[in-house]
């Protein structure tokens, strides 16, 4: 038997009921597997800023420390004051996208099977703003060869692992920022020359925008700055339907967060009609992390297991109300997790 530490910080709005969807799924592994997960319910958001005065409590903090990974629901207002603290604290710095077509989600193809790798930890997003004048502020972008060099290490790892085309495009535009893109671009060719096996190539991030929407099925692995990456990963979910079927890892060198992409929704909260297949997916890319970090293969058959007792549903055009179905939330996690076994 092994056993698993996992943090589940419930969120705001939809947050509690995805949140109720995952940990039903992962209960659902501990009971029909050698594979046991320890589940820590945490508060984070908005209404723990109300309860506790701060979005990110010092109990949350501590608990998320103790576990081995962190999945967590959206969060609402206060979102920035949960992730970017805890991707900052665990120096989370790849941010991992998958973009892939289910069935019966519309998408612009249904061969559409890539990932985004965005550097997540530099750039503008951080916050390094100023006023130059009481009519111009001033925004520094930082680009530093060892993140350049370390998410472009991910972006390649990620290649070999993967079944296909085997190839990454890392995305600049270092025709116009020449020093900063320029650099990110230079590492990404010398990382590239590490990995013979796997197709690089190079796209200003203007027309990498375009051929998302014109050739999606052409991408396999993307490998981009934070602000580029962010942008480019949301156009890529909505190639494939839109934000509901998007799954994220945030992912350092002994820690990982994994969330889904959208937030907290709160015209449908307590509905009971929001598509969990999000967090259930990001609860899948959290077993294929802990198998890899542990060599543990057991677990990323169960992670597995969550995927395809998914596309079993959609298959069936089974669908929660938000996306055109029938099924409330529960009654889609509870599908989910009987196919599974």
């Amino acid at each position: 038997m092994t056993k698993y530490d996992v943090s589940l910080i419930t969120g705001d709005g939809i947050g509690p009921e995805l949140a109720a969807a995952a940990k039903k799924i992962l209960e659902k592994i501990n009971d029909n597997s050698s594979t046991k997960f320890s589940i820590s319910e945490l508060e984070a958001g908005d209404a723990a800023l109300k309860k506790h005065g701060r979005a990110l409590p010092e109990s949350t903090v501590d608990a998320v420390k103790k576990s081995q990974a962190c999945l967590k629901a959206p969060v609402g207002e206060s979102a920035a004051d949960v992730i970017i603290v805890l991707r900052r604290m665990f120096d989370l710095y790849a941010n991992v996208r998958p973009a892939k077509s289910y069935p019966n989600i519309p998408s612009l193809s249904s061969n559409v099977d890539l990932v985004t790798v965005r550097e997540n930890t530099e750039d503008l997003y951080l916050g390094w703003e100023f006023n130059a004048d009481e009519d111009t502020v001033v925004a520094l972008r930082v680009t530093s060869k060892k993140a350049s060099q370390r998410i472009a290490e991910y972006a390649f790892r990620t290649a070999e692992m993967r079944n296909g085309k085997r190839r990454v495009v890392a995305v600049h535009k270092a025709n116009v920022m020449r020093k900063g893109d320029g650099l990110f671009a230079s590492v990404c060719r010398q990382v590239a020359k590490r990995y013979p096996k796997i197709q690089y190539s190079e796209l200003y991030v203007d027309a990498a925008s375009m051929n998302l929407i014109r050739n999606p099925d052409e991408f396999d692995v993307i490998v981009t700055t934070n602000l580029f990456g962010d942008i480019l990963s949301d156009e890529a979910a909505q190639v494939v339907g839109g934000l509901g079927m998007g799954p994220a890892a945030n992912i350092g060198k002994g820690f990982a967060l994994f969330e889904p992409v959208h937030g907290a929704a709160f015209d449908i909260a307590g509905k009971n009609v929001a598509n969990p297949s999000s967090i259930l997916l990001s609860a899948k890319m959290m077993a294929e992390w802990l198998a890899d970090k542990n060599g543990d293969a057991k677990v990323a058959a169960e992670g597995k297991r969550i995927e395809d007792g998914i596309v079993k549903l959609l298959a069936k055009n089974q669908k929660t109300k938000d996306i055109g179905g029938r099924l409330t939330t529960t009654e889609f996690a509870e599908l989910v997790a009987r196919s599974m076994y």
